[in-house]
């Protein structure tokens, strides 16, 4: 089954759609191919819910070759794609924003790149106000679909 057509494109999606992962994975590789840098998008969600799934559709449609997983454990993954360097960062297990000067944050941030970040609730204070915020939910009493809130 084809779902683009049942997917928002990415500038219309504000508010609140429930989609299935195939629907999640569209819309993040459109949301990608229609990214320029510089932008941080951060991505909010309980554990499971989709977001690294949604980093490597947003990477894909950006123009990433690489295989993209998920820096859990490295913090940051830096990839390359033909618009820019694409960082990838999980900040799961950080403290506080206090360590983010220990994975070069602020290096990273100023430069001319698609930023994206899981977890950035452990970075309070220290997003770019210009952030685009993804939150990703489960939808309840249906495992099969997510709640994507965008804009």
């Amino acid at each position: 089954m084809d779902v683009s057509h049942h997917v928002v494109p990415p500038r219309a999606a504000t508010g609140h759609l429930a989609v299935t992962e195939a629907e999640l994975v569209a819309w993040g590789e459109a949301l990608g191919r229609e990214t320029h840098p510089p932008l941080v998008i951060t991505l909010t969600g309980d554990l499971g819910t989709g977001k690294t799934t949604l980093v490597q559709a947003i990477c894909r449609g950006y123009g990433v070759t690489d295989d993209v997983t998920s820096p859990t454990y490295a913090l940051v993954h830096e990839y390359h794609a033909p618009k820019s360097r694409v960082f990838h960062i999980d900040l799961y297990r950080l403290n506080g924003a206090h360590e983010l000067t220990n994975i070069g944050w602020d290096d990273i941030v100023a430069t001319d790149a698609l930023i994206l970040v899981e977890w950035p609730e452990r970075a309070t204070g220290r997003i770019p106000a210009t952030h685009v915020p993804i939150m990703l939910d489960y939808v309840p009493d249906d495992p099969s679909r997510r709640l994507l809130m965008a804009g």
